[in-house]
């Protein structure tokens, strides 16, 4: 299941949440796919009104239904149903990765099915990454939305599968772990 956004949002993660402690909205508050300096100066305004008439909101369901949008609800519903059935998540992006935040905080084992394919260039999504405590497969400062890390990460796991699952071990291959130099 590939789960990425591509339009020009921020997630919602506040100041005050108890699952983002120290990321600020500051941070959090990027150009998305090309605001200029006024678009962004007045997304982070809307933000930090939201966030002052929503302060209120507690738990994650508050949370969603205060500043994350149906599409944010949905990515966690999917993503909470998907790894309950055993599916790998291929988490795309800043927005996707704020959609597991959340979820973790409804069920905290769909952890043990993500896999993050990058971290891109939107400047909340590192620290977000650095509080799941995930690495994420590739670092290529991409921004250009509708699943572009997934694609380019997908071939780099079936990859990996195949060399688990046919790559020779130095017993089966005859190699010795001896020298005779």
């Amino acid at each position: 299941m590939v789960l990425a956004r591509w339009e020009s949002a921020t997630p919602p993660l506040r100041a005050d949440d108890a699952s983002t402690p120290g990321i600020k909205l500051e941070s959090c508050v990027g150009r998305g796919t090309g605001l200029d300096d006024k678009g962004l100066s007045h997304k982070f305004k809307v933000l930090q009104e939201a966030s002052e008439i929503h302060s209120g909101a507690r738990g994650t369901i508050e949370v969603i239904a205060a500043f994350g949008g149906f599409e944010i609800a949905m990515m966690c519903g999917a993503m909470i149903a998907s790894s309950r059935m055993g599916r790998i998540l291929l988490i795309d992006g800043f927005i996707a990765s704020t959609a597991l935040l959340l979820a973790r905080e409804m069920d905290p084992k769909v952890m043990d099915h993500a896999v993050f394919t990058h971290v891109s260039g939107e400047q909340g999504h590192r620290p977000l990454l650095e509080h799941l405590q995930v690495k994420p497969l590739l670092d290529l400062s991409l921004r250009l939305g509708e699943g572009t890390g997934a694609a380019l990460a997908y071939p780099l796991l079936v990859s990996a599968v195949a060399f688990l699952n046919e790559m020779a071990s130095f017993e089966s291959a005859g190699v010795s772990d001896r020298s005779d130099a």
